[in-house]
């Protein structure tokens, strides 16, 4: 079990402060579903480990750091909003142009960032066909991006809910082909 993060102020229980964060993705695959992609997060002073992920962002941020309106919660992000955000964020993070075949899901979880605390974090997934590699390749936040075999890709991804969405790609995909 999690720590008890509750605090008891004159007998009445006081929740702590949860932030929301919504982000938007792909599960990006080519040869007919043969390799699919990961990639590997770029150490900074925030984040210094490295973590191999799926590529996926913010729908929309009010300053470098400052989640938006659509991203926090504040304004109700629409279909059109999510998906623009997961092929943007292929090209960022992934360094490749793909195209949406079918939205896999939304995995919910909770993490602790560093200086903001507890957040709970909605990522919407899409399934993605590969279409070409682009001649700037991924940004700053990317340190290395592999194309894998599926059982390979399954492993090689940190987080069991990513770990989830791969499965479910793979799913969706053999119900499509």
């Amino acid at each position: 079990m999690g720590k008890n993060t509750q605090q008891k102020t004159d007998g009445v229980l006081i929740q702590p402060s949860v932030e929301r964060e919504f982000s938007s993705g792909g599960v990006i695959y080519k040869d007919k579903g043969e390799k699919w992609l990961v990639r590997a997060t770029a150490p900074s002073d925030l984040f210094p480990k490295i973590s191999w992920m799926l590529p996926k962002g913010w729908i929309d941020d009010d300053a470098p750091g400052v989640p938006g309106p659509k991203a926090s919660g504040r304004v109700k992000a629409d279909e059109n909003s999510l998906q623009r955000t997961a092929l943007r964020e292929v090209k960022e993070e992934g360094g490749i142009e793909a195209k949406i075949i079918r939205k896999i899901g939304t995995e919910k979880y909770f993490f602790k960032h560093p200086e903001r605390g507890p957040i709970l974090k909605f990522v919407t997934f899409y399934l993605m066909e590969y279409v070409r590699d682009l001649p700037e390749g991924s940004d700053g936040e990317t340190s290395e991006v592999l194309w894998l075999p599926y059982e390979e890709a399954l492993k090689k991804l940190s987080f069991g809910g990513e770990r989830k969405m791969l499965k479910k790609a793979k799913e969706l995909l053999a119900s499509v082909v």
